[in-house]
């Protein structure tokens, strides 16, 4: 009778219906979440096709002959446009109109 009765408890005690299932939202984030590794991973593979095979100098071939002639040294560029460039802070000056004997309105 006792185990009977254990049966039948057992019997009575029934799930809910959503219990163990994924609802349509999960499924729909699951294949949102797919898409973009996928779009993601051939995002990279593109990119990692363009990069070269080794990013020491000397494997590199030139493009030009020009870029075969080394004619300045490093910063020297920068050195020409620092000269040509004008001073960043003038001192004031002081011509005095010699009429008036005080320094031009600007």
């Amino acid at each position: 009778m006792n185990a009977a009765l254990t049966l039948l408890a057992v019997q009575e005690q029934q799930l809910p219906e959503d219990v163990g299932k994924a609802g349509p939202v999960g499924l729909f984030l699951i294949v949102v979440l797919l898409i973009a590794v996928i779009l993601l991973g051939r995002s990279m593979g593109r990119h990692l096709k363009r990069v070269p095979r080794s990013f020491d100098p000397a494997d590199q071939v030139p493009d030009t002959p020009a870029e075969l002639v080394d004619d300045a040294p490093p910063g020297q560029e920068l050195l020409d446009t620092l000269r040509r460039a004008p001073l960043a802070i003038e001192p004031p000056r002081r011509t005095t109109d010699p009429q008036e004997g005080r320094p031009p309105a600007s």
